[in-house]
């Protein structure tokens, strides 16, 4: 019976869920240390386990003041937590989209590594090595940016500005939101130094490892050798980029409590900043709880979609966003197969995009109906929330501190289930795919 089982507990589902639960629980030890808050004390459970998931997750809702509650050691865990959930995100989900897209068995994997380090082993330092480059590269350029903002724009001594900018230019990259201010970056809201700089590291990091590798082999414009993965990234990112920004700013440009305070450059800078981090990242230049409910519901959108495959970024992806959208055009089009940029796409994908898609919607509705009745708090905080934990992305309408310990448990889970759901879930079933052996009878049921 061991012998049988050995496998299944090697499966790269079971290996993401297990590794990251095992830095939950490291993290959570860390923080509920006296040292690791500022009044000495020790955190309680919930409290240091929602912490040490929302960073591992890199999520970035908070039930305490980062800066306030936690000491120098508790803010240096969490900021490693972060280093380490968006390194390991990045490079377990292109680790597995390198398995699946060979076809490879995982016993065959693991053979072939056992056998021939030069496939396997080859293939994994590679993508090591290529995550951390990619990483170290945006958080240094961003730091180095920030850094020299806050030296000379805001007055911070040289050490405190390099505390800071390493802070934030490490939360912005890993999609993670966590600020060191208790208004998150509000107090920075009209300066395009700080805002523009954190919007560009969250897309680098939200665009995921597979897309710059590719932009860096095929840097001299050759489109047409994009791969369709990096195409539908790119153009699907761009474009709710652009109408998240429009139906943002357009939705609050007269609400006294959010734009409307602001001269039109402020306007248009802020807009796009909260178009950018719905994607997955969680700062906030705004209050969030002031807006209205269409821009909650435009918000919902974004964070559910959120960012790119095998990237720092959370929601159902935008290429499984994207391919439902292709799969819907061509039923409407009456075509039999879905072509999208000049290939066909599988069944399989088509499937497995779908599969991914409503059980995402599912959690969201179960963790909602759950939260409602448990909480005074009406739908579209409740819902804002719930997907905002879901879809790791760390935005609040203000009520997490103020939930239950189950609801926190609650969302909590989701956090987990949100940044590794849908990674397992998608590599599990491409990892099962079989050929039947014989067919049923075929009937049409009626739709719709």
């Amino acid at each position: 019976m061991p012998r049988r089982l050995l496998p299944s507990r090697r499966h790269p589902a079971r290996i993401v869920v297990t590794a990251f639960g095992y830095v939950v629980a490291a993290g959570t030890a860390l923080l509920m240390l006296p040292v690791a808050t500022e009044s000495g004390e020790s955190s309680d459970f919930v409290t240091a386990l929602f912490t040490a998931t929302t960073s591992v997750c890199v999520t970035g809702l908070v039930v305490t003041d980062t800066a306030g509650h936690w000491s120098t050691f508790g803010e240096l865990v969490i900021l490693a937590l972060v280093q380490i959930g968006g390194l390991g995100i990045m490079t377990l989900a292109s680790l597995l989209g390198l398995l699946i897209t060979r076809r490879i068995g995982l016993r065959m994997r693991l053979t072939a590594q056992a056998e021939s380090k030069a496939l396997g082993t080859g293939d994994m330092r590679r993508v090591l090595t290529g995550v951390a480059l990619v990483s170290l590269t945006f958080e240094t350029v961003t730091a180095t940016v920030l850094t020299i903002r806050f030296a000379t724009g805001y007055g911070y001594d040289i050490d405190s500005a390099a505390y800071h900018g390493v802070f934030h230019a490490i939360t912005a990259f890993n999609n993670a939101g966590l600020a060191l201010y208790p208004d998150s970056l509000t107090r920075f809201a009209t300066d395009p130094w700080i805002c523009v700089t954190v919007c560009l590291a969250v897309l680098a990091g939200g665009l995921g490892f597979p897309v710059w590798i590719e932009l860096w082999r095929h840097s001299r414009g050759m489109l047409h050798r994009w791969s369709l993965h990096a195409k539908i990234t790119l153009s699907t990112t761009a474009l709710l980029l652009v109408l998240g920004t429009v139906a943002i700013t357009t939705l609050e440009w007269n609400n006294p409590d959010t734009l409307g305070r602001f001269g039109v450059g402020g306007r248009l800078l802020t807009g796009f900043f909260h178009a950018v981090m719905p994607r997955s990242a969680g700062y906030n230049v705004l209050d969030v709880g002031e807006f209205r409910p269409g821009t909650l519901l435009v918000n919902d959108i974004l964070m559910f979609i959120g960012g790119g495959s095998a990237s720092t970024a959370g929601g159902i992806k935008v290429t499984t966003f994207a391919l439902l959208a292709f799969v819907i055009l061509t039923e409407i089009r009456g075509e039999p197969t879905v072509h999208v940029m000049g290939r066909k796409v599988p069944a399989t994908a088509q499937r497995q995009a779908l599969a991914v898609a409503l059980l995402s919607v599912g959690t969201v509705m179960v963790a909602t109906l759950f939260l409602l009745t448990t909480t005074p708090f009406g739908l579209d905080v409740v819902l804002f929330e719930v997907i905002s934990a879901f879809g790791t992305v760390g935005l609040s309408t203000g009520i997490t501190p103020h939930l239950s310990g189950a609801a926190t448990v609650v969302l909590t889970l989701l956090m987990f289930l949100g940044r590794i759901g849908p990674i397992t879930l998608a590599s599990a079933l491409a990892l099962r795919e079989h050929t039947r052996r014989y067919e049923l009878p075929e009937e049409r049921p009626i739709v719709g």
